[in-house]
C-alpha cells in the first residue's frame, strides 16, 4: 500500500510497481488519483504525431474504490454513484478468483499541450476554458469548503470561475476538420459521460465505443450558462444550439495567443494550457468491472 504526497506521486509509483511485475493496482480516491494511477500503465515520451504511448504491462488491470470529490468516472461506469462498499465487492470478488469476465476494456485517451510539449494521459474527461478555471478553483478550497458534496463545490467553483471569464478566439478541429472557429465559453473532451461532479457532460459518451466526444459551448452570455449549469446534471444542455458535440478519433483545440490561452484541466487535474491535441486509444486500458456495468 502507498499513500499520495504530492501531485503525479500516483503515476510514479504504478509505473514502477508494474515494471516489478505487480499486474494489479487498485486506487481509493477520486478522479484525480484515478487519472494519475492510468498514466502509470503507459511509456510517455517526447511527443511524436505519429507515435502513441506505449504499455507498461498490457495484461495488468486497474481497479477505483471511489473516495473522492466527483467519482465521475466510476459514476459513469454504474451509471450513478453508488456506495463504496460495492466497489469493495467488486474488486475482492476479482481478486479471489476473478477471469476476464470480470473486467472490460476501456478507451484512453492520449493528449498533449502547451504547443503539443507537453503529454499526458486521460481517462474521464478534460475540460478547457471555464472548466479549467473551474478545476483551479476547487483545487484551491480550504478546509471548509471540503465539508460539503462534490456537487456543491464543483458548482460553487463554477460560479466563482464565471463572473472572471472572458471569450477568446478558439479553433476546434475533430478528424482534421474545423469543427469551429468562433469566440467560445467552453471546449471539453470526453470519454465518458459525467464531469464536474456528476454533470452529464456529454450524455453519449462512452468509455468502450473507440471514439472521444468534443463538447463546444460559444456565444452564452453569463446568464445562459448559469440556466445551462441547471441543466447540465441531466444533460439537458445539449438541446441548446449553441452547445455541440461531435465524435471522432482525434481532436485538436487551438488558440493563437499567450494571453488567449485557456488552462486545461484532465480528469480533475490542471495539466497546462492550449493548444492541446487529444487522440482515442480503443480499448487500451484493461479495467476491473463487476457483471452488467
Amino acid at each position: 500500500m502507498h499513500v499520495t504526497t504530492r501531485a503525479g506521486d500516483a503515476t510514479v509509483t504504478v509505473r514502477n510497481a508494474l515494471e516489478q511485475g505487480c499486474r494489479t493496482i487498485a486506487v481509493v480516491g477520486g478522479d484525480g488519483t484515478l487519472g494519475e494511477a492510468a498514466e502509470g500503465f503507459f511509456e510517455l515520451s517526447a511527443p511524436r504525431r505519429d507515435a502513441l504511448p506505449r504499455h507498461v504491462s498490457p495484461e495488468a488491470t486497474l481497479a477505483i474504490l471511489p473516495a473522492g470529490t466527483g467519482d465521475d468516472f466510476a459514476r459513469g461506469l454504474m451509471g450513478s454513484r453508488i456506495h463504496l462498499e460495492q466497489w469493495v465487492s467488486i474488486f475482492l470478488a476479482h481478486v479471489q478468483g476473478g477471469t476476464t469476465t470480470s473486467t472490460r476494456m476501456v478507451d484512453v485517451l492520449y493528449g498533449t499541450c502547451d504547443r503539443y510539449t507537453r503529454p499526458f494521459i486521460c481517462l474521464n474527461a478534460s475540460t478547457m476554458g471555464i472548466g479549467g478555471e473551474t478545476a483551479a478553483r476547487v483545487a484551491a478550497q480550504g478546509r471548509f469548503s471540503r465539508r460539503f458534496s462534490g456537487e456543491t463545490r464543483f458548482m460553487a467553483a463554477a460560479l466563482g470561475a464565471l463572473l472572471n471569464w472572458r471569450e477568446r478566439r478558439v479553433r476546434v478541429s475533430v478528424d482534421d476538420q474545423t469543427v469551429i472557429d468562433s469566440s467560445m465559453n467552453l471546449a471539453a473532451i470526453a470519454n465518458n459521460r459525467y464531469a464536474g461532479g456528476g454533470m452529464m457532460l456529454s450524455p453519449g459518451a462512452r468509455v468502450d465505443d473507440g471514439q472521444l466526444d468534443v463538447v463546444t459551448a460559444s456565444g452564452l452570455t453569463r446568464a445562459g450558462i448559469v440556466r445551462e449549469l441547471r441543466r447540465i446534471h441531466t444533460g439537458g444542455h445539449v438541446a441548446n444550439p449553441k452547445v455541440c458535440i461531435h465524435q471522432g478519433k482525434k481532436a485538436r483545440i487551438e488558440t493563437f495567443t499567450p494571453e488567449d490561452a485557456m488552462l486545461i484541466e484532465v480528469d480533475g487535474n490542471l495539466r497546462g494550457k492550449t493548444p492541446a491535441e487529444f487522440c482515442v486509444m480503443p480499448g487500451a486500458l484493461r479495467f476491473i468491472a463487476g457483471s452488467g456495468l
